[in-house]
């Protein structure tokens, strides 16, 4: 079990053939990014793995096991900048989950899949969770700082 002090991370970039041109299709000389760690909330351990694809995040986030939970697609519309969200497995459209991916599109502007096996009527949890997995996303350049505006 983990506790408050403890953090296990472990992160890796799976390689795909090389190319010299770039295509839009290729994450930083086309790998595909896989970050894995896992904290502890309130005593509760709580694992994360994120996958970084072209123009897409894939994240699951696992509360005390690694049941895969509700999966939520979410992407931005147009022409209104707004987001669509759909429930692809269990939960609904008014779940955390489904409101965590909205957020997290509008914050990256990428398409999101997001599963989550997050207790209900946990928000001390859901939010501490969502939190974790934003400072993730900035430390992994994927989500820019509040504090850096658009350069004039």
């Amino acid at each position: 079990m983990l506790y408050q002090a403890q953090i296990s991370k472990e992160e890796q970039t799976l390689a795909s053939p090389s190319s010299s041109n770039n295509d839009d299709h290729h994450l930083d000389g086309g790998g595909i990014q896989v970050t894995c760690f896992s904290e502890a909330i309130n005593d509760v351990p709580i694992h994360f793995q994120i996958i970084r694809l072209p123009k897409q995040i894939y994240a699951w986030i696992g509360c005390n096991s690694a049941k895969f939970g509700n999966l939520y697609a979410a992407a931005p519309t147009r022409p209104n900048n707004t987001v669509s969200v759909t429930s692809l497995l269990g939960g609904s459209s008014d779940n955390t989950g489904s409101t965590m991916a909205r957020r997290l599109v509008l914050k990256t502007g990428l398409n999101i899949m997001l599963a989550s096996n997050i207790p209900k009527n946990s928000p001390i949890i859901e939010v501490a969770a969502e939190k974790m997995l934003v400072q993730k996303l900035v430390s992994l350049g994927l989500i820019r700082p509040k504090s850096e505006g658009p350069s004039t």
